[in-house]
């Protein structure tokens, strides 16, 4: 029966056979046992070479993950990084435009004439003109002609106007004209702008005016422009010309022109009349 069934039910048949055989032999021999062993002793290295590629792989797969995670957090400390130090650095500049508010309020409660704080929003990128542009106008009072400071002296004067801001010319520019005076002598004469971003000119100084190095120029209030007695300048350069009649004088501005943000219009007063108060 079991021949005519097909090869498949005998094949099977014989596996049986087999496979309780073997169980038997395990059960009873010694040295079946023994060949087993050794055959897993033969076996184990075979098997590890076996699974080598797969834990190589997933070797490199962790590496690979490692690698982008740390790739990961490094950009993400760099960020926090960057975040913190623009943090820092805007905390220093707002400490310094604190320490500059300061300043001109100080400034503005030394100064007798009324005035309006005006915030520095424009420069002029012609080279050739000195001005600013500031966020006051028309309609906030702002005349032409109206002096404007800042915490160390005469930045300019208003020039022109439109409803919500204005250009001021600043003392520098080569059109402005500032009448001034030493303040350590009287000697009154005019603050000129001489084009550079850093220097004032004064023209026809005797040479043997007495002036010197650091004496400060204020506003003399001649002209009913500038009120009087506002620092304008400090004296660097008196040279005497063999030969000439006048010396050669160059000051500094006192305000800070290339810094300052914030700046002081003051309220025009005529001359006579304020002398009149006094």
């Amino acid at each position: 029966m079991i021949f005519k069934s097909g090869p498949s039910r005998l094949l099977f048949t014989l596996l049986i056979i087999v496979a309780l055989s073997i169980v038997a032999l395990d059960l009873t021999s010694n040295k079946f046992r023994e060949g087993k062993a050794y055959l897993n002793l033969v076996a184990t290295p075979l098997q590890w070479l076996v699974d080598l590629p797969v834990k190589m792989a997933d070797g490199v797969s962790d590496v690979v993950v490692s690698r982008a995670t740390l790739i990961a957090e490094n950009d993400e400390l760099r960020t926090e990084a960057i975040l913190l130090e623009q943090k820092v650095l805007q905390n220093a500049t707002l400490a310094s435009e604190n320490r500059r508010l300061r300043t001109l309020l100080n400034a503005r409660q030394k100064v007798e004439e009324e005035v309006q704080m005006a915030e520095l929003i424009g420069v002029s990128s012609d080279p050739f003109q000195h001005e600013i542009l500031i966020n006051r106008g028309e309609q906030d009072g702002v005349v032409i002609g109206q002096p404007a400071l800042d915490s160390g002296g005469i930045m300019g004067l208003v020039v022109d106007l439109a409803p919500v801001t204005s250009r001021v010319m600043l003392v520098t520019d080569s059109r402005s004209s500032v009448p001034v005076q030493l303040l350590r002598t009287g000697f009154r004469t005019l603050a000129l702008g001489s084009g550079s971003t850093t220097e004032l000119k004064l023209d026809h100084i005797p040479n043997t005016e007495d002036i010197r190095i650091g004496d400060l120029l204020v506003t003399s209030g001649l002209g009913g422009v500038f009120p009087m007695g506002y620092p304008v300048a400090e004296i660097t350069e008196f040279r005497q010309e063999p030969g000439r009649s006048f010396a050669v004088v160059r000051a500094k501005p006192t305000a800070t022109l290339d810094k300052s943000r914030y700046l002081l219009l003051v309220q025009q007063v005529n001359g006579l009349e304020r002398l009149e108060s006094e």
